[in-house]
């Protein structure tokens, strides 16, 4: 029987290269539509690497992924570079690049990683002291699809995905902004992919900015630097989101997320540094 081979599997494919003085090489493309206005979502780009950082230790969760976004990426070829520094029973930690061709047989590095990978499903755990548990949502069917929306003409992203927002946080649409800086929705795929730890890496900045709740403007939010830390691997259905800002400082904004799968379980954390929308 045929393997499944969903959207999302396609667009974070890599081809195995070379491993070069202990470099493992991988031959990608960043495909278009996982874009902001032409240029890749962060957490796309992140779960592009992330994806690599795992097939080059064997490993296929990034327990904590810290990216740094050093330029703008449209679609096209790109190569990405893994470089082990330590490999434990545990956990190994690794460092990554994606370089995106140009057309004169150049490359640029758009975004450089410090990963940590481990196997969540074999994990041996260990002590636990939840202070709260899941946030209240409005459920699945009563938030409203993304894709139907025109942020979709925007945030092309959202035409690859079955995220669902809560109605008054994304009422930013309709010129009614909530006031809060906050964003509450559901990621999932709209073809059922399953969602793992590389896709959560996608959901933690697949979602419209907080910020956009406040009086600033609907534009692009650049992602300085994202970390996430994936803390177990969803049970099946989609993943609750939960994203606030609190800081708008010198044209800096700060985001913190949150992933609740669907039995109330942590599954992931986020934090982001992105530079404030402009009018």
């Amino acid at each position: 029987m045929q393997k499944r081979l969903f959207e999302f599997d396609t667009a974070t494919a890599l081809e195995p290269l070379d491993v070069v003085d202990g470099v493992h090489h991988f031959a990608t493309r960043v495909h278009p539509g996982w874009d902001i206005l032409g240029n890749a979502n962060g957490g796309y780009l992140m779960a592009l690497v992330g994806r690599a950082v795992s097939m080059a230790t064997g490993r296929p969760d990034c327990v904590t992924i810290t990216a740094h976004y050093l330029a703008p990426c449209p679609a096209g070829d790109a190569r990405i570079t893994v470089t082990p520094v330590r490999a434990g029973r545990r956990f190994a930690t690794t460092t990554a690049s994606l370089f995106l061709s140009d057309a004169n047989g150049g490359e640029k590095e758009i975004i450089r990683v410090l990963a940590t990978v481990g196997d969540l499903a074999t994990d041996p755990g260990g002590p636990s002291a939840m202070q709260r548990t899941m946030p209240e949502i409005a459920p699945f069917d009563e938030c409203l699809l993304m894709s139907d929306t025109s942020v979709n003409d925007f945030a092309h992203i959202h035409g690859r995905l079955a995220t669902r927002g809560q109605s008054e946080d994304i009422a930013f649409r309709s010129g009614s902004p909530s006031g809060r800086a906050t964003m509450r929705g559901w990621f999932a795929f709209p073809d059922g992919r399953p969602i793992n730890s590389t896709a959560l890496l996608l959901a933690s900045d697949a979602f419209p900015p907080a910020v956009f709740n406040l009086s600033l403007p609907a534009a692009w939010v650049p992602t300085v630097e994202l970390t996430v830390h994936v803390r177990a691997i969803p049970a099946p259905g989609p993943v609750a989101c939960f994203f606030d800002t609190r800081f708008v400082q010198n044209g800096l904004l700060e985001e913190d997320g949150e992933m609740w799968d669907a039995n109330g379980v942590l599954v992931a954390q986020s934090r982001q540094l992105a530079l404030a929308p402009r009018g």
